[in-house]
């Protein structure tokens, strides 16, 4: 049984047919990859999954249990922890704030004390600012932070968002580093992103969206060699 299994998810913005049978599964303690260009529909088949648009076809089970149709906060209770494209911290709290809102739902406390002395050992650099605000965070700082709130969700998939965005080539290293370091743990995880040379380097699986469609999917090593790939994505001629 996957992990997390999208079955033919067709989702829309008002008539705006945008996922158009979407299906991928993440098996447990994978890093899978979902590539594509900007509008492609990347940010949308998350969205989908964690309940902030709800499809209106096809089925989404987390560990065979239906999540499709539930409110987001319960969805994040089922155990899919989200790290937001742009970050979305909240720059008027401190970091240790944003982490505390991570665990909003919990009442675990000494599961949430051990979750968040792993968040602050996987970012040395969140625990020297844990009285700043987030507001004044460098980008890469923010970046941790926002993975550092999802994973105070204690999630059972964690879905990253484009973390590489904006971000110093020495800085988008450290993020593909943690994420590995992260998988290692034993987090499951599935990918966004859009620099896929790196995705495609950390991924185990990988596929390929366009225009709301799967038009790809094999390992992360034979997508490297796709033709199709190099050209569209990876920049080779």
């Amino acid at each position: 049984m996957a992990m997390l299994q999208v079955n033919d998810i067709h989702s829309y913005y008002g008539n705006i047919h945008a996922l158009k049978g979407i299906s991928l599964t993440v098996e447990q303690g994978e890093i899978v990859t979902l590539i594509g260009a900007n509008g492609a529909g990347k940010t949308t088949t998350l969205k989908t999954i964690s309940g902030q648009l709800h499809p209106r076809h096809g089925t989404i089970t987390l560990e065979g249990e239906r999540i499709d149709g539930l409110p987001p906060h319960e969805i994040v209770t089922r155990g899919i922890g989200q790290s937001p494209e742009g970050r979305k911290i909240f720059g008027a709290l401190t970091v240790y704030e944003n982490l505390e809102m991570g665990a909003y739902a919990r009442t675990d406390k000494p599961g949430i004390a051990r979750d968040l002395d792993f968040v602050f050992t996987l970012f040395p650099r969140l625990k020297e600012r844990a009285k700043q605000l987030g507001g004044t965070l460098s980008g890469g700082e923010q970046q941790m932070l926002a993975m550092g709130r999802a994973m105070m969700t204690h999630p059972r998939v964690l879905m990253l968002d484009e973390p590489s965005m904006g971000l110093a080539p020495v800085l988008v290293e450290a993020i593909f580093e943690t994420i590995q370091k992260l998988n290692q743990e034993g987090t499951t995880i599935l990918l966004i992103e859009q620099n896929a040379a790196k995705a495609l380097q950390v991924a185990r699986r990988g596929y390929v969206i366009e225009t709301g469609q799967i038009v790809l999917q094999d390992s992360a090593e034979k997508l490297r060699q796709s033709e199709r790939v190099r050209k569209a994505y990876l920049g080779e001629e």
